[in-house]
């Protein structure tokens, strides 16, 4: 049997739920609890995870680690206040946007 496939939205949603009506036990009340240094600490490890598995041939394991990393991302964006719309109108900001780097100067090597 398949698990239903939750959008990320309905994961954020569902966070947001949790923080209102913690859910005793669960991993993501734990996280509420514990408080903002937790939830930057896990940030932290799981963003490592994902370099270490990018580097790797294991589609798999890289899936499974930028989908642990997104929940983390998620709780600490509810943490803030922050909402996926905000996130959106960000990305939808910089289209068509040359890059910062073009206006950087030269970068020299020592």
């Amino acid at each position: 049997m398949t698990a239903a496939k939750q959008s990320i939205t309905e994961l954020y949603e569902l966070i947001k739920e949790r923080q209102i009506q913690p859910s005793p036990g669960s991993y993501t009340d734990y996280l509420f609890t514990k408080g903002l240094d937790k939830m930057l600490k896990k940030v932290g490890e799981e963003s490592t995870e994902v370099i270490v598995a990018a580097k790797n041939p294991d589609d798999a394991a890289f899936v499974l680690e930028v989908a642990d990393l997104t929940y983390h991302i998620l709780v600490l964006m509810v943490e803030r206040g922050i909402t996926l719309d905000q996130i959106e109108e960000e990305l939808a900001s910089r289209e068509g946007k040359m890059s910062r780097l073009k206006e950087r100067n030269s970068i020299n090597k020592y």
